[in-house]
């Protein structure tokens, strides 16, 4: 008997999660891809930024609501969302960041993983 996993894999999650993000306006989506690093986290960082603590909210509830619709895959853990200035959301394998611009800038998390492949994910 063969054994089906059930678990999404980290590229699909991540496209879902683009999506998502893509839904509600987010801006400057960078995908860093981590699989190559050593002692990664995760597979992948998917980082973005809204205009106001609405759209991070918004943002947040997208990319959760989509990969429950249509990969059956909820997050671990959601952090942020009391401020909503940075909502960390934690699919374990995928890793999604969504900051107020200001606080992006701040934190600069493409830079602190500046070895990791990283692409912008922008609509065309």
């Amino acid at each position: 008997m063969t054994k089906v996993n059930l678990k999404p894999n980290s590229e699909k999650l991540a496209d879902v999660v683009v999506s998502a993000i893509h839904e509600k306006k987010g801006q400057k989506i960078s995908l860093l891809d981590l699989r190559s690093l050593n002692n990664s986290l995760c597979d992948f960082f998917i980082i973005c930024h809204g205009a106001s603590t609405t759209q991070v909210d918004a943002i947040a509830d997208s990319v959760s609501e989509l990969a429950q619709k249509i990969l059956n895959d909820k997050p671990r853990s959601i952090e942020g969302r009391s401020q909503s200035e940075w909502i960390l959301i934690d699919f374990v394998d995928v890793i999604v960041h969504v900051f107020l611009e200001e606080k992006r800038e701040h934190y600069a998390l493409e830079e602190l993983w500046a070895d990791a492949k990283i692409e912008q994910k922008e609509l065309h």
